[in-house]
């Protein structure tokens, strides 16, 4: 589904990626772990287009991404991905209504009709009907993450990339969130890629982990795999979190 092959990014002489290859395969969740600043936002921005790499190749289908050379072929490689940003993002301005259809009515040929129906379609998905024509300033940090999520599923994605689902929110809420993630995945079948520093999300969503420090990926395997490892600063990162008990 998703290969990177040899990634590599500075900034300012800074190494922030190192040569990293990574395997993601169809309808799994993978969650790329890491302390702050250690890169996992950079190889999310890396995947969607934003920034460039220095080296190293990226497959979506067996399609290299990074040999694109038109805003066309990246818009068009979009359509796939659906997105749910660190603090949800949505427009401020926009009714919820208008935040989940603005993709379709940008790329899609639809009735309106039809668009108020996909609406309510991805506002009961994610367990918000009835929250159509409310701002986003009306709405609970967990709701406005609910509904940033249905704004991520609008156009069918086939891969989701989460930052920080779970950043803002109270262990209830986070615990929530975790769970839809989940759920949403097995209903819809994507792929998912999510970025987080919340172990607790984590375990619950994860069918694998990989685990960046000081560039590389010190570790890729499963949550019971990542329980058991005896590297060093494997075990100090999940000692810090409980996780090992």
């Amino acid at each position: 589904m998703i290969k990177i092959e040899g990634l590599s990014k500075s900034f300012n002489g800074q190494v922030v990626l190192d040569n990293i290859d990574l395997d993601i395969f169809e309808g799994e969740t993978i969650v790329i772990l890491g302390a702050s600043g250690s890169g996992k936002t950079v190889m999310l921005n890396l995947l969607a287009g934003l920034l460039e790499p220095d080296s190293g190749h990226i497959f979506v289908d067996n399609e290299e991404v990074t040999a694109f050379t038109s805003d066309r072929q990246w818009d068009k490689l979009r359509l796939k991905l659906g997105f749910l940003f660190q603090g949800a993002a949505l427009y401020d301005s926009m009714t919820i209504a208008e935040n989940i259809s603005f993709a379709m009515e940008q790329h899609l040929t639809q009735t309106d009709e039809r668009i108020r129906e996909v609406v309510e379609q991805k506002l009961r998905a994610v367990e918000l009907e009835g929250t159509e024509g409310k701002m986003p300033a009306e709405l609970s940090g967990g709701m406005q993450k609910r509904a940033a999520l249905a704004r991520a599923i609008a156009l069918d994605p086939r891969i989701i990339i989460y930052d920080e689902p779970t950043t803002g929110l109270d262990p209830i809420l986070a615990k929530n969130i975790s769970e839809l993630i989940v759920r949403l995945q097995r209903e819809l079948r994507v792929t998912s890629i999510v970025v987080t520093h919340d172990l607790i999300c984590a375990s619950i969503i994860a069918d694998r982990l990989a685990l960046l420090y000081k560039g590389k990926f010190l570790f890729v395997g499963t949550m019971e795999e990542l329980r058991s490892s005896e590297n060093e600063y494997v075990r100090e990162f999940l000692e810090s979190s409980s996780l090992r008990r």
